[in-house]
């Protein structure tokens, strides 16, 4: 696959940086021509929750772009300094205002055509109160054929649904990962 070039400068001096293959590796990498600076590039990490209550699942229509009011799970990029399951908590709190409990991981999709890797936890809502933060036009709770699938987000919230429907079916959650096309 071809990564696509993004790093035009150096962030420690700021002259241009080169696309080649560093001493010692074994792919190309933006390197600063002035100070020889090796700036690497990685996926990010998104991470999100699938909360519960009862028979329904909380879902946000969203307030921002990309895929400005259609809604998803809450979830968002994963920030320094704290692990995944505390990102997916905050991220939970910041969109849809859910006091939440963690019941494990459970779905790990590849988004490798956008550098992504996205995490879902299933999660059990600890009361129905909701204050949705500024990235949220409104969070609310679905019963599975109420949901509006033909509006959802994202494809990685369309699958992780779509795992969490036919696991709650078989009465048995597992882990699932993926990758995204």
């Amino acid at each position: 696959m071809l990564v696509p070039r993004r790093i035009q400068h150096c962030r420690v001096c700021g002259s241009p940086a080169a696309y080649r293959v560093p001493a010692d590796d074994n792919r190309e990498r933006a390197v600063c021509t002035s100070c020889g600076e090796i700036h690497y590039e990685n996926p990010l990490n998104v991470v999100g929750t699938v909360p519960v209550w009862g028979d329904q699942v909380l879902l946000c229509r969203r307030a921002i772009e990309p895929r400005h009011g259609l809604w998803t799970l809450p979830a968002g990029f994963m920030e320094l300094g704290e692990t995944t399951a505390e990102g997916a908590l905050r991220e939970t709190d910041e969109e849809a205002g859910a006091r939440i409990e963690l019941q494990g991981l459970f779905t790990v999709l590849n988004v490798v055509r956008v550098g992504q890797v996205h995490l879902f936890y299933r999660a059990s809502m600890l009361d129905t109160h909701l204050a949705p933060g500024p990235e949220t036009l409104e969070a609310r709770l679905f019963r599975e054929h109420e949901l509006p699938w033909d509006e959802l987000a994202f494809r990685t919230v369309r699958r992780t649904l779509e795992h969490f429907f036919e696991d709650r079916r078989r009465g048995s959650f597992g882990v699932h990962a993926g990758d995204i096309a």
